[in-house]
């Protein structure tokens, strides 16, 4: 896990997903040159692989942008994970969403980011392999960071020539004092 500074944001417990990817964002942009062929944003909107109004175009958690050609984005999309075994949303992104090209259309890979808040990487990423029933490669680029990558084929629909070799970043950061705020429900005596 990164370092964190003295003072660090504070992440809101009743949307911890939202709240993590929204202090991100800035993050990244700062660790950024400026001199790169692309930029980062939250919350980007798909609109290659948007259904027809009045449907809503399919949005991002993070995306980095290609300045040459605004339609092209590397998503991002986040998961809290309470545990290294709570993955069922995880992987319907996953499947549901990067191998139907509805996400990263114009890009033969995207990532799945992993806020976890229990556990060990090393263990969620043996449990990611095995729930996506793929073999996940440590990316060379990074080998101290809990970073993997997955090879897939995904189905591209009729009439596109978006590329059917699919490749999955998946990356683990830890918030092990972060959990999620329970909703309670007050009684009310009539």
């Amino acid at each position: 896990m990164t370092t964190c500074s003295p003072n660090p944001p504070a992440v809101d417990d009743r949307d911890l997903e939202r709240s993590i990817t929204q202090l991100l964002g800035p993050r990244i942009s700062d660790a950024m040159t400026g001199d790169e062929p692309y930029y980062i944003q939250h919350g980007s909107f798909e609109r290659e692989t948007m259904a027809p109004p009045p449907a809503q175009p399919p949005a991002y958690d993070l995306a980095f942008v290609l300045r040459a050609d605004e339609r092209v984005m590397w998503p991002l999309e986040a998961k809290v994970l309470e545990t290294p075994g709570t993955l069922a949303e995880y992987e319907r992104e996953v499947r549901e969403q990067y191998l139907t090209c509805r996400y990263a259309p114009f890009t033969s890979s995207g990532a799945m980011l992993a806020y976890l808040l229990t556990g060990t990487p090393i263990d969620t990423l043996t449990r990611i392999a095995t729930k996506l029933n793929v073999a996940l490669e440590q990316v060379t680029e990074f080998p101290t960071r809990p970073h993997r990558r997955s090879s897939h084929q995904r189905i591209v629909p009729a009439g596109k020539t978006y590329s059917v070799e699919f490749q999955c970043h998946h990356l683990i950061l830890e918030y092990p004092t972060l959990r999620r705020r329970k909703n309670s429900v007050k009684s009310r005596k009539h």
